[in-house]
């Protein structure tokens, strides 16, 4: 089995594989591409365009000639994989796609917070869509100053500005806390037992991607 996975950051690919170990999928499994410049080049323009999505099909589209499934980890770029998937052989996975879908199930309001800017207008649109099979009311919420931090190399301090963004929001009721992207999952370690983990993405990410390649 080979599921390869395509990173804005190499930070990313030891929370992947230890989301494969939970998942109990075989050593090796994972096959890590990191392409940095993709979600730099969307920061630098704002947010994404038409040619890094074109750029970013590609890449996914090559992937997958040699995979059994791919998975976009990148919540920025997650609209290439329409574009991609439309001429793949094997299933193309949009991590946050699959974390909208399961965020909202249970109705009610669901609160996906991110960290860096360029996630949310997809963010936003993605859980949108999602919610309306459920009726659950969205709400994206950027955490300030957090990806400077995360950018600055200071990961302790982004991940305890993370964890502070958690408890507020669950400070305000019932709610379903979800982590938008990769790099924010280990912020739940700083969580204190009273308080539940966010839904995050990678671990049901590979759990789709592992259920489409069973499928087949």
């Amino acid at each position: 089995m080979k599921i390869a996975c395509l990173h804005t950051a190499d930070s990313n690919i030891p929370i992947y594989e230890d989301a494969a170990r939970q998942l109990g999928l075989p050593a090796g499994a994972l096959h890590h591409h990191v392409r940095a410049d993709l979600l730099l080049t969307a920061e630098r323009l704002g947010g994404l365009t038409s040619d890094i999505v074109m750029e970013t099909a590609d890449v996914l589209q090559c992937l997958a000639r040699d995979a059994d499934a791919v998975v976009l980890n990148c919540s920025t770029l997650g609209p290439a994989v329409s574009e991609a998937a439309a001429n793949a052989a094997v299933p193309i996975v949009r991590a946050d796609g699959v974390l909208a879908e399961e965020a909202v199930k249970a109705g009610g309001k669901v609160i996906a917070l991110c960290t860096v800017e360029t996630t949310i207008g997809p963010t936003t649109g993605l859980f949108e869509a999602a919610a309306e099979a459920t009726g659950a009311a969205i709400e994206v919420r950027l955490i300030p100053g957090a990806w400077a931090l995360f950018r600055a190399g200071d990961q302790p301090a982004y991940l305890a500005s993370i964890a502070k963004a958690v408890e507020a929001a669950h400070g305000e009721g019932p709610v379903t806390v979800v982590f938008a992207q990769a790099s924010m999952t280990d912020a739940a370690q700083l969580l204190p037992e009273n308080c539940a983990h966010p839904m995050s993405g990678p671990t049901t990410a590979l759990a789709a991607a592992l259920s489409k390649i069973t499928a087949v």
